[in-house]
């Protein structure tokens, strides 16, 4: 019978937020968010962004802010 092998859990699986160990994300960053969000300014999910729940409610919540003070366009 052939053994079968154990995956270890991956450095690269995990969100880019949990690597850099950033707690909560800035919504003054805007370079950072812009990658979190589409060209018409929709947030990408988290299947196409990488991002644990946690690290996608917090970038959820940094795009309205920006938005809201006029660092991010609604629409793209």
């Amino acid at each position: 019978m052939a053994k079968k092998r154990k995956r270890r859990y991956s450095e690269q699986n995990r969100c880019r937020f949990c690597r850099a160990r950033i707690e909560e994300i800035d919504y003054k960053d805007v370079a950072t968010l812009s990658k979190l969000t589409t060209g018409h300014g929709k947030l990408h999910s988290r299947k196409r962004s990488g991002n644990c729940a946690r690290h996608q409610h917090s970038a959820k919540s940094a795009v309205k802010k920006a938005r809201f003070l006029g660092l991010m366009p609604y629409v793209g």
